[in-house]
């Protein structure tokens, strides 16, 4: 089923293809049953997909024409616009990961990342999040994420499939999460 999936960096025709698959797993959209199969938290607008795609930040999978996966990679100047990426960074003196001091200038945002359920469980997520790599690492060294405790297949997929390391957790807005981190210099493949 992957073999005619193409990787790329997202240009401004693909945010409508974007937007349909966000609106596919948006928890808002989710009920609780869909919900434990994985989803994204945070809705993205066309001027927020414009912004990230002139960063050259926005990764797809296409099968075809079909957009079936995103990964986004922002810096937290991007990410600032929601507060709980500000609460985040308010952490990042208290977290350690490898020889690494975390700050917002040698760490990106990863994610959120989404993958159509017809094409999840095929090995999709390893070269898609690859090639977001090969295409960030000049930038950043490191990468940090969060994910909502709930979303347990996503927590698996990050820390068995992609050997993301979980570095501490927090609470907010009465979620409770985990701060994941990558060194972006270790391909995955």
């Amino acid at each position: 089923m992957t073999e005619n999936i193409q990787l790329e960096i997202a240009k401004l025709n693909d945010i409508d293809g974007i937007l349909a698959l966000q609106e596919l797993y948006l928890v808002s959209n989710l009920s609780e049953e869909e919900k434990a199969s994985g989803f994204v938290t945070t809705p993205f607008s066309t001027p927020q997909l414009t912004e990230v795609i002139g960063q050259q930040g926005l990764f797809i999978a296409k099968d075809n024409t079909k957009i079936i996966a995103y990964i986004f990679a922002g810096g937290w100047d991007f990410f600032n616009q929601w507060p709980i990426f500000n609460y985040m960074t308010t952490l990042f003196p208290n977290l350690k990961f490898l020889d690494f001091d975390i700050t917002t200038t040698n760490s990106f945002q990863y994610g959120p990342i989404c993958i159509h359920k017809e094409y999840r469980g095929k090995g999709l997520i390893t070269p898609l999040f690859e090639f977001m790599r090969i295409n960030i690492v000049q930038r950043y060294p490191l990468a940090l994420t969060f994910i909502n405790k709930t979303n347990i297949p996503s927590t698996k997929a990050h820390t068995e499939k992609l050997k993301w390391t979980i570095i501490a957790d927090f609470q907010f807005n009465n979620n409770n999460y985990f701060i994941l981190a990558y060194d972006m210099n270790k391909p995955v493949i």
